[in-house]
């Protein structure tokens, strides 16, 4: 019956993908949806953005293991970018009509910010895109029983994802996301009511957790603790405002004004909701200690649905796992389109800049089916927790990406030497940090990078415009020269030429 429900699922989420496909008729469509979306349908897909693996399986495993203090990168840093990036794509950047965040960078700097930023932003969405395929496969094992393994569910999650968001695009998207947060909603208060009845209620399990120090959130050593946290809190907060998926969401509002609302309250209603598979998780340590502390100690990830699959109803498991379902696909769906569209449109277009509309839409959709067999290999590789692929994800476009962004649109001098530096400087500071020292680092590598990026804006930006000074002196060089070979063409015909 399990089986037969989350079949019967996915086959309705397919078509409903389909359907919205019919509304898909150029590129602007795929990307933002026609910038057409009410009040609801973007509160819901900007909350979709982060309500994915790393909320039903990462956060709730992270925080029974090691309490609010270790997810402070998520829900705390996560919820506030989802804020923050709403107020800052609302007020500046949707009155451009732009489709990615490449063409801000193109329209404030020039190309070569575009390509390289736009490199950063695709190559984040590695790790970000595997945890929601990871999860897909675990979630696949666990309802058939190990029929499925982990592998082959992967491989069926990308196909299934695949096959709606390549027709669909930001349309797809968003429908889903509508649909499907309503029942991940549903579904996660259902499965809390049933698991505070087993606990004895949910003032039991808060009391549970604050007496075993899981409430603790505020680092209690010394400051090299203090710098890990606030690393954790930026990556996440700071790192992951320039991305795509969070810009297309805001941006795919039928008006600024909704834009902002609706990315207020995305980011408020997850962080709230965040806390209830953190508490169905840690319930489970009270309904059986033995199995599920030993679950947390061998593969935390499994101490949700191991709790479902074996201490509730065949009716609350079906409901539980089309939530779960809904979570990730529409987390994932989204986070596939935001580098397709990305690379289509900053770095093919650039390669061939003649394209039409029409062929700019099939090249998004190719890249998208290539970009999903990528990952999906990352995802059959890696060996990091669906948390930490998350939390990793950000690193690059913090060190490399956020400070252009933030510098373009607020302060009038940041210049395309300015930028320039700051990519160079904050990414290959933090790969040199990362390689070398790695984790023995006294201070954490991506807030180097973030340092550095930020001294590369400033000094790059202040310092003479060598960049536009030799392009200027090349076009200057370069009008004399003909003027100069006009006059001497001319010059018997006209002696008094000036």
């Amino acid at each position: 019956m399990l089986i037969w429900f989350v079949v019967i699922y996915l086959l309705a989420s397919i078509g409903i993908g389909l359907y919205a496909a019919t509304r898909v008729h150029n590129a602007k469509d795929f990307a933002v949806a026609g910038r057409s979306l009410p009040l609801p349908v973007v509160t819901a897909t900007v909350f979709a953005t982060w309500f994915g693996a790393e909320a039903v399986f990462g956060v709730s495993a992270t925080f029974v293991k090691d309490g609010l203090g270790g997810v402070v990168a998520d829900p705390f840093g996560a919820s506030l970018c989802l804020v923050i990036a709403g107020i800052f794509y609302g007020t500046k950047l949707y009155k451009l009509n732009v489709m990615t965040l490449g063409d801000f960078f193109r329209m404030r700097y020039n190309r070569t910010v575009e390509i390289l930023t736009t490199l950063c932003i695709v190559v984040s969405y590695l790790g970000w895109v595997s945890a929601q395929i990871k999860a897909l496969g675990l979630v696949f094992n666990i309802v058939t029983d190990g029929a499925i393994s982990q592998e082959a569910g992967m491989v069926l999650g990308t196909a299934i994802v695949l096959t709606y968001t390549t027709f669909g695009g930001m349309f797809s998207v968003a429908i889903l996301d509508f649909v499907q947060m309503g029942v991940a909603m549903g579904g996660m208060l259902f499965i809390g009511y049933l698991v505070s009845g087993m606990t004895g209620g949910v003032e039991t399990v808060i009391n549970h957790a604050s007496a075993a120090g899981k409430l603790d959130f505020w680092p209690t050593g010394t400051w090299v603790e203090w710098l890990a946290f606030l690393a954790a809190w930026m990556t996440m907060m700071l790192g992951s405002i320039p991305q795509q998926d969070v810009f297309q969401r805001v941006t795919s509002a039928k008006s600024a004004r909704v834009a902002i609302y609706a990315s207020i309250l995305g980011g408020t209603i997850y962080f709230c909701f965040t806390f209830v598979p953190m508490f169905i998780a840690y319930s489970a340590t009270l309904i059986d200690p033995a199995l599920f502390n030993g679950l947390i100690e061998t593969d935390s990830q499994r101490v949700l649905p191991t709790l479902v699959m074996q201490h509730t109803p065949i009716f609350a498991q079906a409901i539980f796992f089309g939530a779960v379902l809904a979570a990730i696909m529409s987390c994932s769906s989204a986070t596939l389109l935001a580098p397709s569209v990305s690379f289509s449109e900053n770095i093919l277009r650039n390669i061939y800049p003649e394209v039409n509309d029409r062929t700019l839409l099939r090249m998004m959709r190719i890249t998208m089916v290539c970009f999903g067999a990528i990952v999906l290999t990352f995802a059959l590789t890696s060996q990091s927790s669906i948390f930490k692929m998350v939390e990793n994800a950000y690193k690059i476009t913090l060190a490399g990406a956020f400070v252009p962004l933030f510098f373009g649109a607020y302060w009038k001098r940041a210049s395309t030497q300015g930028a320039l530096m700051a990519i160079f400087g904050g990414v290959g500071a933090w790969l040199l940090v990362e390689l070398l020292i790695g984790d023995a680092s006294l201070v954490p590598p991506q807030l180097i990078g973030l340092a550095v990026s930020l001294l590369g804006m400033i000094a790059g930006s202040l310092l003479p415009q060598w960049v536009g000074k030799a392009t200027l002196h090349e076009d200057l060089h370069h009008v004399l020269h003909h003027r100069a070979a006009a006059e001497t063409h001319h010059a018997p015909d006209h002696p008094h030429r000036h």
